[in-house]
Parts: structure tokens; C-alpha cells; sequence
């Protein structure tokens, strides 16, 4: 099937090789296991305990992104620990990056589920694809750099 003389098919392995590393794979993987922890820690904050839309959001995030690095950092990037120096940069630089996309998911939460009064858990669900894809190319290119360490 591979040597396949259909272009639509000669592409879409080309596509799967170039996706389909190791690395794509597992961040997949946490990306799923990432957006569990957030959806179960907002369902929890805000449905559960009753906090508000947006503050709830923010205990949210923090504390999903220390599972995001952890998960990132040694599973998906097989980041080495090389000092405390160096992986206090890595983490500061993963706050940044994960803070921009904190950004985005806030403001999706104020426009549509606040001011539009869409559902909060399906506005989660959209952002969730966005902030996981952001997330990949941030910690791939400004985080998790290879030469660095």
C-alpha cells in the first residue's frame, strides 16, 4: 500500500511519517492524560465546590500545569535534569508558554461561556484542541530545546 501510485495516498504516509514519532505520540498521550487532569480539577473547582467560572480556572491551570511539566519535561521531551539552575529556566520558560495559552483559554471562557452563555464544558472542550497544539509547538521550540542541554 505504501508503494502505492495514488498521490492522496503516497501523502498521507508521508504525513504519517513525519507525525507519527515516538515524540508526537507520547504528547499526545499526555496531552490527553493533561486535559483529563484539567477537565476533572475544573468539573471539580467549579461544578463541585462552586467557585467561580474564571477563578476556578486559574487554581485550575496551576495546578495542571505542574502535572503538564512533569509529564512533559520526563516522558514526552526525555528532558535531562543537568541542575537545579537549568530546569528552574525550563520551568520558568514552561510557565511563560503555558501562560499564553492560560491567556487564550480564559478569554474563550469570558467571551463564551460568560458573555455568551455557551456551555463551559463544551467551550473547554474546543479550547482544550487549541491550547494542546499551542502547547506542543511552544514547548517544542522555546522550552524543551535539545542543544540546550
Amino acid at each position: 500500500m505504501r508503494e502505492s501510485k495514488n498521490p492522496l495516498i503516497k501523502l498521507f504516509f508521508k504525513l504519517w511519517d513525519i507525525f507519527m514519532t515516538r515524540e508526537v505520540i507520547t504528547y499526545l498521550i499526555s496531552g490527553v492524560l493533561t486535559t483529563v487532569v484539567n477537565w476533572v480539577l475544573y468539573w471539580l473547582i467549579v461544578e463541585k465546590i462552586g467557585m467561580e467560572e474564571l477563578s476556578g480556572n486559574a487554581v485550575d491551570w496551576v495546578l495542571t500545569v505542574a502535572f503538564a511539566y512533569a509529564i512533559n519535561a520526563f516522558w514526552v521531551f526525555d528532558s535531562k535534569f543537568i541542575g537545579w539552575s537549568a530546569e528552574r529556566k525550563k520551568i520558568l520558560k514552561f510557565y511563560a508558554a503555558r501562560l499564553l495559552t492560560f491567556v487564550i483559554e480564559e478569554g474563550g471562557i469570558l467571551i463564551f461561556v460568560k458573555q455568551l452563555k455557551f456551555n463551559g464544558l463544551m467551550v473547554k472542550a474546543v479550547l482544550a484542541v487549541i491550547v494542546i497544539i499551542l502547547n506542543y509547538v511552544f514547548s517544542k521550540l522555546f522550552v524543551f530545546l535539545k542543544k540546550a542541554e
